[in-house]
């Protein structure tokens, strides 16, 4: 039985550039007890694929900053993406080499310590992540 204090947040997030680097879009999708309860999608510009996923997080990060009434009851906070390079970079499995990608790293943890609930990152197959997915291309096709 869940009790109120254990309701689980999920957040789905996705970046993607067409063309590598190109014009990039990063999303998420919020869940609270496998019911949306929050989608975002933007422009980022001109980037990596790379950056686009990290975006992802720091969007996620930042909107999440300002739930407080969602956070506050949240034991933990699970993300999920479907690249496995930001996934292993931010469980700290993969060393950061790109400086790019180390500026982005270091705002995520902020960002955590910030919010200061347990968070963890977990690689799932794109065919896991098909609304984050699809933001990031209805983002770029608009």
């Amino acid at each position: 039985m869940v009790k109120f204090f254990e309701m689980k947040l999920s957040i789905f997030c996705d970046g993607g550039a067409r063309g590598n680097p190109g014009p990039a879009a990063s999303a998420f999708v919020a869940y609270q007890n496998g019911r949306t309860i929050y989608r975002f999608g933007k422009k980022i510009g001109e980037t990596t694929n790379n950056v686009a996923e990290y975006q992802a997080v720091i969007f996620a990060l930042e909107w999440l900053k300002d739930q407080s009434s969602i956070v506050n009851r949240q034991s933990s906070i699970a993300f999920f993406l479907d690249s496995q390079l930001v996934v292993n970079q931010l469980n700290g499995a993969y060393k950061i080499k790109n400086e790019n990608l180390k500026i982005l790293a270091i705002k995520v943890k902020k960002l955590e310590q910030e919010i200061s609930n347990n968070i963890s990152y977990s690689f799932i197959p794109r065919t896991k992540n098909k609304l984050a997915d699809s933001l990031v291309g209805d983002v770029l096709s608009s």
